[in-house]
């Protein structure tokens, strides 16, 4: 492109200059040739008009005193009625330019002067227009040069941009170039890039919560699977196979669930639950990893709660804060239920050292971990729990207590027989 770029305004140049410069020959040329003439006419018709002076004075005209009169490179002849011819100068050979004048006495005078000297003149001026194309030409490159890389060089940064998204590099150059078409492909190369980087920031975060949110469950499962391996009873064993049963079915659950919060996080479908059944579930799921511990699980608090939300995204919500409580709190985990307003409330608790001052609400914020693990488990359940209509806080920081809140159903719509009681 480069080359074209430059040939190109090469050929222009020389067509601009072969039609004008021939054009401007020719004017001067002509210009040259008329001057010279029109030179040597007066140049007799000022010899005229000294003789005329003299004859009209003295009365005598010789060639010494004429020969002063012309120049060196001309030569004269003037005639006089009744005397001797008068001539100046040596008399040019070959193409002269020649002049005639006649005076009041009745003398002509004849001038001329040899075509070398506007030959000579003709000669510098095409000189000069030579040299003039020639700078032109060489302007005419040196300019064309410029604008070449000046165009070349965006299209080189382009295609090594468009290289780079397409080997994996999202980052825009935020580069313009002042040509508005070339800035305009560049606008749509960093909008690529920056829609590229958010599918691929999107894919990855799809990716650390998939292996985050299915990391519980399967824990779990395999840890059923260890207690049927463990035991020879057969009623040990059938609980603990359908306990594995309906904990393949959450994980099932959990995977449609990411599936489907990767096309649209606010697709949930909410319907109205019993807390009691997804607590008693997380209790049953975690009491032997508890256990392993030298922990307990317990749950409290308000009995027969109804609340409108998905019932697996409030299990995988609580099953990230009990785990979160497993790997970084200590003693006895407490779920509670209670009221508040038209919300259903479900904290959970533990007896450990509790969130470090410094963190605060960034407990919440992906890659923010008080200890050394993924950081991204609360921030999870957070999403979790507000694409589910319901919001995740952090009410106490020591002793540790976490809220979830959950919109609960009409009041005629629940259940009376309301009690307190503790599940161990």
């Amino acid at each position: 492109m480069r080359r074209r770029l430059i040939q190109s305004t090469l050929a222009v140049v020389l067509v601009v200059i072969a039609v004008f410069g021939v054009s401007l020959v020719i004017v001067e040329t002509r210009t040259i040739s008329s001057t010279a003439q029109e030179r040597v006419d007066l140049e007799a018709v000022r010899l005229a008009s000294i003789v005329d002076s003299r004859l009209l004075g003295t009365g005598t005209v010789d060639a010494a005193f004429l020969r002063e009169q012309v120049a060196d490179a001309r030569y004269a002849e003037i005639r006089i009625p009744g005397r001797t011819v008068i001539e100046v100068g040596s008399r040019p050979t070959g193409e002269v330019i020649r002049g005639r004048a006649t005076g009041e006495e009745g003398e002509t005078v004849l001038v001329e002067e040899p075509s070398s000297s506007v030959t000579r003149e003709i000669g510098r001026t095409l000189l000069i227009i030579g040299l003039v194309a020639l700078l032109a030409v060489v302007a005419a490159v040196l300019l064309a040069i410029r604008q070449a890389n000046r165009l070349a060089s965006p299209l080189t940064d382009l295609a090594e941009t468009a290289e780079r998204l397409g080997s994996g590099d999202p980052r825009p150059r935020h580069k313009r170039y002042g040509v508005p078409e070339l800035d305009r492909v560049a606008d749509v190369l960093d909008s690529s890039a920056e829609r590229i980087a958010r599918m691929l920031t999107a894919e990855r975060r799809l990716a650390a919560d998939a292996s985050h949110q299915l990391r519980t469950p399967l824990t779990a499962l395999s840890m059923r699977l260890e207690e049927i391996t463990l035991t020879d009873e057969p009623e040990t064993v059938k609980e603990e196979a359908t306990i594995a049963l309906s904990q393949v079915e959450r994980l099932t659950d959990v995977v449609d669930r990411l599936l489907t919060n990767s096309r649209d996080p606010r697709s949930g479908s909410a319907v109205t639950f019993e807390l009691d059944d997804v607590i008693t579930q997380q209790i049953a799921e975690w009491r032997p990893a508890y256990r392993s511990e030298g922990r307990a699980i317990v749950s409290s608090g308000k009995r027969h709660l109804t609340a409108v939300g998905t019932p697996g995204a409030v299990a995988q919500v609580l099953a990230a804060l009990i785990e979160n409580s497993l790997m970084h709190g200590g003693g006895t985990v407490a779920l509670r239920t209670r009221v508040t307003g038209n919300q259903a409330v479900v904290e959970v608790t533990d007896e450990g050292a509790g969130v470090p001052g410094d963190l605060g609400a960034r407990i919440f914020e992906r890659a923010i971990s008080g200890r050394n693990s993924t950081g991204i488990g609360l921030a999870v359940a957070r999403d979790l729990a507000e694409a589910d209509g319901g919001r995740l806080e952090l009410l106490q920081g020591r002793p540790p207590v976490f809220g979830l809140f959950l919109s609960r159903t009409p009041p005629s719509k629940q259940s009376s027989g309301d009690s307190d009681g503790t599940v161990r």
